[in-house]
């Protein structure tokens, strides 16, 4: 250590001969990604056996070359870290997959200040954050609604980060959500293909718009097992788009059970919703596959369905 700096010593495999430093780097530091390696390299925090600053990311890497990086201490999150009960899924040194309960906001905002997914993960993984952008804090590539329950991943370090974000933006996480739609889907099975963005009338809400003026957003639905009043459905995200299971199903004219925004139940469903006082939208994210972004494994994980829904499921079976 050099004051708050921590020291890296590198020796470069053979097979780093001829390549940019800063891939060559990344290559043999799988927790810092290339564009951390690039900004220190060019903040004059990478040297040589020799002790010469090496200042430009691009010249050419030697094999077996001993480099030496003063990596400055993460600086510590502003948000608190708190103990609150989380559920793991999967967790190693890289990344870590949590099974959030409805009612848990991710990330900390105006009116949510703590309490939140950040928090207690700030709190579990205290020690082994080695720094998103130089900051001591979780990596969150995606989000889930509040009162949405499930699986939800999120990086230790930049390489982690990097390589999950890269797989969110290609479209090639597999996401999968258990919902309670209302009324019978027809067909039984099928796709939404319906760009979404700002409801022109509500800024709090998203509604389909015409193409061009939102986001293309696809949804893969299809029927688990119809209820009374109601379909059990999985839904399939091509794109991951805020609220886009909840405004899909509402578009298509079956809005989730239980949602406070985009749809309403009737009679007699309604008053079984109220009498289980059953107010959150009928959504859970229960599958969540992807490529690990640091060994290249793959992984695919599976969460059990909530007490409230599962006992709102029973109910409704016909």
């Amino acid at each position: 250590m050099l004051g708050d700096d921590e020291i890296l010593t590198v020796t470069l495999a053979e097979g780093a001969a001829g390549l940019r430093l800063d891939r060559a780097l990344a290559e043999a530091l799988p927790s810092l990604s290339r564009e951390r390696l690039k900004s220190l390299i060019k903040g004059g925090r990478v040297c040589d056996a020799q002790g010469a600053t090496l200042w430009d990311p691009a010249i050419k890497a030697a094999a077996a070359a001993t480099i030496e990086i003063r990596l400055p201490a993460a600086r510590p999150a502003h948000n608190a870290a708190q103990d609150l009960d989380l559920v793991i899924a999967y967790e190693d040194e890289h990344l870590i997959v949590v099974d959030k309960p409805a009612g848990m906001v991710v990330h900390p905002a105006a009116g949510n200040l703590d309490g939140t997914m950040v928090n207690a993960l700030l709190h579990h993984c205290a020690g082994q954050l080695s720094g998103i952008g130089g900051v001591a804090r979780p990596g969150i590539v995606h989000r889930i609604d509040k009162d949405t329950s499930g699986l939800i991943v999120a990086a230790k370090h930049d390489k982690a980060h990097e390589g999950l974000a890269k797989q969110f933006a290609a479209h090639s996480i597999d996401r999968r959500y258990l919902a309670i739609a209302t009324g019978r889907p027809m067909p039984a099975n099928g796709t939404v293909d319906a760009a979404l963005g700002r409801s022109a009338t509500n800024r709090k809400k998203m509604a389909v718009v015409a193409e061009g003026r939102g986001k293309h957003a696809i949804t893969h639905y299809r029927t688990i097992e119809p209820l009374a009043g109601a379909t059990l459905i999985e839904c399939r995200l091509e794109t991951g788009r805020t609220h886009q299971v909840r405004v899909h199903m509402a578009h298509i004219g079956h809005p989730l059970v239980g949602d406070p925004v985009y749809g309403r139940a009737r009679k007699p469903l309604s008053d079984v919703l109220k009498a289980r006082n059953f107010v959150r939208q009928a959504l859970h994210a229960a599958h969540l596959g992807f490529i690990h972004p640091v060994n290249g494994n793959r992984i695919a994980l599976d969460c059990e369905i909530p007490a409230d829904m599962r006992e709102l499921i029973d109910e409704l079976r016909v």
